[in-house]
């Protein structure tokens, strides 16, 4: 019998992503939730470098980064692939999952921290980013097409974070008027049941990203 461990804390999105693949795999896992701010020796031994969540354990190997753990998961357990057979479309999943990571979190979240003109240029850049995914998903169920698939899972922290920040903040982002099919997406993949039954509290996310803002905006006060 495979023993799987789950390092992660209750708010981190990209922790959500292994535990919504496990499940869609419906392989068992046991969880251990970190304190980040005082962050475990098992956690500290097995993620040296990066000393972050989430970190896989299978059979005492340690895997880190989630889009790596995904990857690793649906590699070792064959049903309900995440990725599809075609070359083609397994790169254009992997991409987006990228694009997802490396441009849309970032501007959102630049969006979220800033305030006034920061935050109105930097709402900008977050929906030019927003609007490649519009694109991406005419004529699609889900990015993957019509199955919930690596991308989507990798884009999921949208589903549920990206009205957080809004409501927290303040802000218009990603309304049904400017992305109608990203809309679309984000209740369809939030109503999976795999999806609705492993969600953290809303309520909680807001308390704990209103500090967060509070304590990245006063590190840009200046002093």
């Amino acid at each position: 019998m495979a023993e799987v461990k789950l390092f992660r804390t209750w708010s981190s999105p990209f922790a959500l992503r292994i535990v919504w693949a496990l499940k869609l795999k419906g392989v068992s896992y046991e969880t251990i939730y970190e304190d980040l701010s005082n962050k475990s020796p098992l956690l500290l031994q097995y993620n040296p470098i990066h000393k972050k969540v989430p970190v896989l354990v299978h059979n005492g190997k340690p895997i880190a980064e989630s889009l790596v753990i995904l990857e690793y998961i649906d590699e070792t357990w064959k049903e309900n692939p995440l990725l599809p057979e075609d070359p083609l479309e397994r790169a254009a999943a992997r991409f987006w999952a990228k694009f997802g990571d490396e441009k849309v979190l970032p501007s959102i979240w630049e969006s979220f921290t800033n305030e006034g003109k920061g935050q109105e240029e930097a709402i900008v850049k977050a929906k030019e980013n927003l609007n490649y995914l519009e694109e991406e998903l005419k004529g699609k169920k889900f990015f993957g097409g019509e199955k919930l698939g690596l991308a989507d899972i990798a884009l999921g922290w949208l589903a549920h974070y990206e009205s957080v920040f809004e409501d927290v903040a303040g802000m218009k982002l990603l309304t049904e008027e400017e992305f109608p099919l990203l809309s679309a997406w984000k209740l369809t993949f939030a109503d999976a049941p795999i999806i609705k039954d492993n969600l953290p509290s809303r309520d909680k996310l807001v308390a704990k990203f209103q500090a967060t803002r509070e304590d990245q905006l006063l590190k840009k006060t200046p002093k």
